[in-house]
């Protein structure tokens, strides 16, 4: 019996005609992933940012902080997703609520590491041109701790990027319905698709956010150079 000659037919991994007539889903699916990743990421850096502040502020409140997020951080998706449930049910707000929890860990952590990395002769010297509290914060601190902020958010963006895939249980999962959907029916093609445009995000992300590193901390070239 002669093969068909259609690579979906023979359900090769590597197929052309399965990009050209499923590019509508993909780029859905893309779309939608890169919608979760951001708005996580962005949320999760808004919050982050406040509790840093209070950490670095107050220290009694740094373990506790610091605590809470790592408990986070411990909790598998699958269990996360389950006790937000009730609260957000099916929807996209429920896969957009777990990332920004998982989020928080890795951008406390290395926004508070930044800040208390500046140098308090730095600070001395910036209160001694009369700097408020609120200026100083601004105009030295946070672009000092830039660094460190930065490596967070690229640690953070990268796991988003992993984890939204996990959202197709509830069917907001980006690209993750597609690999779900291809492994329960066994479909080569698109679960190798989707999870080649998952790694392709990631990097993309990774080397975009790392461009935006350089182009806010040019001292920090300068200092190597």
């Amino acid at each position: 019996m002669t093969p068909p000659d259609d690579c979906l037919a023979r359900n090769e991994w590597i197929c052309g005609t399965y990009l050209s007539t499923r590019r509508h889903i993909l780029l859905d699916a893309v779309l939608q992933h890169l919608e979760l990743t951001a708005v996580s990421v962005l949320t999760g850096l808004a919050v982050a940012l406040p509790l840093a502040l209070v950490a670095r502020r107050w220290r009694a409140a740094a373990g506790p902080v610091l605590g809470l997020t790592t408990v986070l951080y411990t909790i598998p998706s699958l269990a996360m997703f389950s006790l937000l449930l009730p609260v957000y049910g099916l929807s996209a707000s429920l896969v957009v609520a777990g990332l920004v929890l998982y989020s928080l860990t890795l951008l406390v952590r290395n926004i508070l590491a930044g800040l208390r990395a500046v140098p308090e002769e730095t600070r001395q010297a910036a209160r001694g041109m009369g700097y408020g509290p609120l200026r100083l914060l601004l105009a030295v601190e946070l672009p000092l701790a830039l660094p460190a902020a930065m490596a967070g958010l690229r640690i953070a963006t990268v796991s988003a990027v992993s984890l939204v895939t996990v959202g197709a249980i509830v069917g907001f999962g980006g690209l993750g319905n597609l690999i779900y959907a291809g492994m329960n029916t066994y479909f080569k093609a698109q679960v190798l698709t989707a999870s080649v445009l998952c790694v392709v995000i990631a990097v993309a992300a990774d080397v975009l956010l790392l461009g935006v590193q350089r182009l806010l901390t040019p001292w920090t070239r300068a200092a190597r150079t």
